[in-house]
């Protein structure tokens, strides 16, 4: 049996006070403590560990940033329930701990679509966030989705671009791009709704727009659809 103390003895000894820094310096700050330990230190921790749902739950409450991101990877989408969902959601306070959570685990329970919807409308920034970086995370990799799953999203998008906060806005911008490039449908359906949101002139909705339109119809993107449809 694997002891959270010993645990975090080893997140201690791998964090490095020069990274909190340097986090900061991209808006990685928290309530709960920052030991400094590098993404792939994490990774290779948890790859040790493997999956220990009722560690990640004991590593949740030590308060310590690194150690919820290591909850994330280690717990069992299969155990994770709503409530579980809303306890943590509600610690979010950067986008680094909303990420993580969203791209390691979030995504791939049960109730992944629904909480999409919930907290993009909710008034929490990193809770808001959540919402729609689930939303992407699940446009790049529910391969197996239908259109009209991602269609449904688009009211909240749309709603998500008057959002002016600087977390919120890239977020929403992430997520119609990555719904715009899963196939030529959706993209011609994300460049109309770019194209929507363009139209609102506020300051988060040009730079929605703008960064939305420009990839979408990239050269790079337009030519994989092109590759597709020939078969190449």
């Amino acid at each position: 049996m694997i002891m959270i103390e010993d645990i975090l003895d080893i997140l201690a000894s791998l964090g490095d006070k020069r990274n909190v820094e340097g986090m900061k310096r991209f808006g990685i700050t928290s309530s709960s403590k920052i030991l400094g330990v590098p993404k792939p230190k994490l990774r290779e921790l948890a790859r040790k560990i493997g999956t220990d749902h009722e560690l990640a739950l004991k590593l949740w409450e030590s308060n310590i940033h690194e150690a919820r991101i290591l909850a994330s990877m280690i717990a069992e989408p299969e155990k994770v329930d709503e409530d579980l969902m809303e306890y943590w959601v509600k610690d979010f306070d950067n986008w680094d701990l909303c990420d993580q959570c969203v791209m390691n685990l979030f995504w791939r329970t049960k109730f992944a679509y629904k909480k999409a919807i919930e907290w993009s409308q909710r008034e929490e920034e990193f809770v808001r966030r959540a919402g729609f970086a689930l939303m992407a995370k699940l446009a790049i990799s529910d391969k197996k989705a239908s259109d009209e799953k991602f269609e449904k999203f688009f009211p909240y998008i749309f709603e998500g671009a008057k959002d002016e906060r600087n977390y919120v806005k890239k977020a929403v911008s992430w997520v119609l791009r990555q719904i715009g490039k899963r196939n030529l449908y959706l993209n011609k359906k994300a460049i109309g709704l770019a194209e929507e949101i363009k139209k609102l002139g506020t300051k988060s909705a040009r730079y929605i727009a703008t960064e939305t339109l420009r990839e979408l119809r990239s050269e790079k993107v337009q030519r994989r659809f092109l590759s597709r449809e020939i078969g190449v």
